[in-house]
């Protein structure tokens, strides 16, 4: 089978995901432990060079451990191009800060009790903080790298160290630990393929009744003018019939309408929260060049608006460009930025909706931009987490609408982005690279 740059793209992506997941699981705490290596690296030097001295200690290597997590503290601060690359360059200041520092200086003191000790420990560290793929590749790389510089600065070769006990111990507790984060990768695959069993299940009886409802619509539709022509024709001839109100029967005249329409909106709602959930956290679609200004054509005119809610929303005319991605993600990724912008509007009592395309030279940008009831200081860094959902606040919805769409960014090699003052506004700002 020919490999394409595509399906190799989307190899690595499904590769890599367990990892940009755990990265997403420990962005709480990640400002906590940048800090805590900023300030362990230099303090431990103090430790080992002048409390309970040891055979070797460099400073230099811990203040570049020190400098790598600095960067970390302000990661909520980064602009939206470097935000993309915050996984790898976490996995980077782990591969040098674990397996390859304590390595390398547990080599360095000839494996003393010491550093033994040490070293152990990054790696039960480790073991908390990885998948299991990203363990195994990190102890393999880290150590790897770390006795190729222990060859190149020391006189001393490594064939010479005699404390293979430590290697015997860490090897058992990386595959204990690849194996135990195994499992639990295995458990949560199985918990969101129930999830899809269950939702494909729910959705499946939804349809049927909503099929008969339809349908039953469709008849009365056609047979109802008729009914209603009887009945006038009764009352002229004045035939013995009960009265029914000028308004009530004006009513039977939109009333087929409403139900239709709450029907395929009710289908619409069922085929969005199907995607997105098979889709969040496992975007794999083939990329092609789309246009934006035809997905988002696409999208207000399959939306499934109330009279109402049409009127809510406008596009700002003119601007258009292509991207490299998928149109039907595209398009669920603009139901679920309406549908949550309707509901904020819903739940305010005011606003509208204006969706704006703008182009540049380096990137390209779409913004859904609504005047509804914003979104709560409190709430704001975790919208986009998967499941994520406030008590106080009951317009984020199930949790998954806002992973999709973030996923679904991160699979066009974009971002998104909210901004929001509460009772104000909401503004989502997705980028898109030059395809």
């Amino acid at each position: 089978m020919k490999l394409t740059g595509s399906s190799l793209r989307q190899a690595a992506a499904r590769l890599f995901e367990p990892a940009l997941r755990n990265v997403e699981y420990f962005q709480r705490r990640l400002t906590a432990f940048a800090i805590i290596g900023i300030i362990a690296f230099p303090f431990y030097y103090w430790v080992w060079h002048s409390v309970f001295p040891q055979p070797y200690e460099n400073l230099a290597l811990r203040l570049v451990g020190s400098a790598l997590f600095i960067p970390l503290v302000f990661s909520k601060r980064w602009p939206p191009a470097l935000k993309a690359c915050l996984p790898y360059y976490w996995y980077f200041s782990l591969l040098y800060s674990l397996p390859f520092f304590f390595t390398f200086m547990l080599l360095k003191n000839n494996g003393s009790d010491v550093w033994v000790g040490s070293a152990l420990v990054a790696v039960f560290v480790m073991i908390l903080l990885l998948d299991w793929i990203t363990l195994i590749a990190h102890f393999v790389l880290g150590t790897g790298l770390a006795i190729i510089a222990f060859r190149l600065t020391s006189d001393i070769s490594f064939t010479a160290y005699h404390h293979y006990e430590y290697l015997a111990i860490a090897l058992f507790a990386v595959v204990a630990g690849a194996v135990s984060n195994y499992d639990s990768e295995r458990i949560r695959i199985e918990q969101e393929r129930a999830m899809l069993a269950t939702a494909g299940s729910i959705a499946h009886e939804l349809r049927t009744p909503l099929l008969g409802i339809r349908a039953g619509a469709a008849g009365l539709d056609k047979y109802l003018p008729t009914l209603i022509e009887a009945y006038r024709l009764a009352l002229q001839h004045e035939l013995p019939v009960a009265a029914v109100r000028t308004a009530h029967l004006d009513a039977l005249k939109s009333v087929l309408d409403n139900i239709d329409a709450e029907a395929r909106h009710s289908n619409a709602i069922i085929d969005m929260l199907l995607v997105n959930a098979r889709a969040t956290g496992a975007v794999a679609q083939e990329m092609v060049v789309c246009s934006m200004s035809r997905c988002v054509e696409i999208a207000l005119q399959r939306y499934p608006f109330s009279e109402d809610e049409r009127a809510l929303v406008s596009l700002r005319p003119g601007a258009d460009f292509e991207f490299r991605g998928a149109e039907l993600l595209m398009v669920h990724v603009l139901f679920n930025l309406i549908k949550n912008a309707l509901r904020h509007i819903g739940k305010a009592g005011k606003g509208d909706i204006l969706i704006r395309v703008e182009t540049a030279r380096d990137s390209n940008r779409l913004i859904v931009h609504d005047t509804g009831g914003g979104i709560p200081p409190d709430t704001l860094p975790h919208i986009f987490r998967r499941f994520y959902t406030s008590a106080g606040d009951s317009v984020l919805g199930t949790g998954i609408g806002l992973a999709f769409c973030r996923d679904v960014m991160g699979s066009f090699g974009g971002t998104i982005e909210c901004s929001s003052v509460y009772g104000e506004f909401s503004e989502f700002v997705l980028t898109f690279p030059q395809p």
